[in-house]
């Protein structure tokens, strides 16, 4: 298939940032897949033209080549929807919903506009059905398995964690170590500072246990009043809902073991205390933290069984292929 990515070439479209998440994940595998792929770079085009410029380049770029299926991956209000509407008269049109649970009036109003659109919401194509949209594919996030992989190392790090700042993780991290636990954190405004892709891969490796933790601050009163900062977050912050995000299955395509943040649709995708462990709360996140490094051939057998759950069924490349078999462009 001849397919067109609408997506940032780098992380929040800076160029001084990593590839995105979308150039690693979805036009690396539709490329691995065999298919025809080109990369429509919004971000840089808006950046040395301008939207309306960058609008009618991507209409002209799909009314010459005609792809078979042109996906976007959305961040804000970049796109003009008669433009994208215009599309659908030369190519199939998807769009991926990372964020759907909460941005839930943005999604809304630009699902329509196209012929079929994601969500990793485990109830979310009801949902959208009862609104009358009902072109909704459920599609969790997955692994790439030629960059989420084993590789052989040594365990290194007691506890880690690879992710954003966010006071609430902040505020965990500092309990953790309060409670004595070793944990090594890197991400955008840590310490530490930010690490590149095959970094987080080693790390995930080289870890005991890899912590998956939400930024969806809580109503815990213990937080709420850590700090003023903490308080004025959780009232303005819109991700008051938990989401299944792509570090769930990085780290299990890794073949590492994950003490998560329980979400709706996780014990879909893998099976709880045997392949995956999860926390309800701070105090219990620092108790299962010191469980299972107590506890090693326990760790080691779930994080096998996590990763040859994910190699069968939670591929990218698999969630392509099921997308495009509802999308009536791959036989059954």
């Amino acid at each position: 298939m001849k397919i067109l990515v609408v997506c940032m070439l780098h992380t929040y479209g800076d160029p001084k940032r990593e590839y995105s998440f979308e150039y690693f994940n979805f036009y690396e595998v539709l490329k691995q897949m065999g298919n025809e792929v080109e990369l429509f770079d919004y971000a840089t085009e808006i950046e040395v033209s301008d939207k309306s410029t960058m609008n009618q380049k991507l209409l002209e770029r799909v009314q010459v080549w005609q792809p078979t299926v042109t996906l976007f991956s959305l961040y804000t209000d970049q796109f003009d929807p008669l433009v994208v509407e215009q599309l659908r008269n030369y190519t199939k049109t998807l769009c991926f919903f990372h964020d759907d649970t909460w941005r839930v009036e943005y999604s809304r109003f630009w699902a329509k506009h196209f012929d079929f659109f994601t969500t990793p919401d485990i109830y979310g194509e009801m949902k959208y059905r009862e609104i009358g949209l009902p072109n909704a594919i459920y599609f969790p996030f997955g692994a790439n398995e030629n960059i989420s992989r084993k590789l052989g190392t040594q365990k290194k790090y007691d506890v880690s964690f690879v992710g954003g700042w966010h006071p609430y993780r902040e505020w965990l991290i500092g309990r953790m170590l309060k409670a004595g636990i070793n944990v090594e954190v890197f991400g955008h405004r840590w310490p530490n500072g930010e690490i590149d892709q095959e970094g987080m891969i080693k790390v995930f490796n080289e870890s005991r246990v890899n912590l998956n933790l939400s930024n969806s601050a809580p109503w815990d009163a213990r937080y709420l009043l850590s700090s003023p900062r903490a308080l004025l977050n959780r009232v303005r912050s819109k991700k008051n809902i938990e989401q299944m995000k792509a570090r769930i299955f990085e780290v299990s395509g890794c073949g590492a073991f994950q003490l998560s943040y329980y979400v709706e649709g996780l014990a879909n995708c893998y099976n709880i205390d045997r392949e995956i462990a999860v926390y309800t709360d701070a105090d219990d996140l620092v108790e299962k933290i010191k469980f299972y490094l107590g506890h090693d051939a326990l760790r080691e057998n779930m994080a096998e069984a996590a990763y040859q759950r994910t190699v069968k069924e939670h591929t990218f490349a698999i969630r392509f292929n099921a997308v495009f078999k509802r999308m009536g462009l791959l036989n059954e």
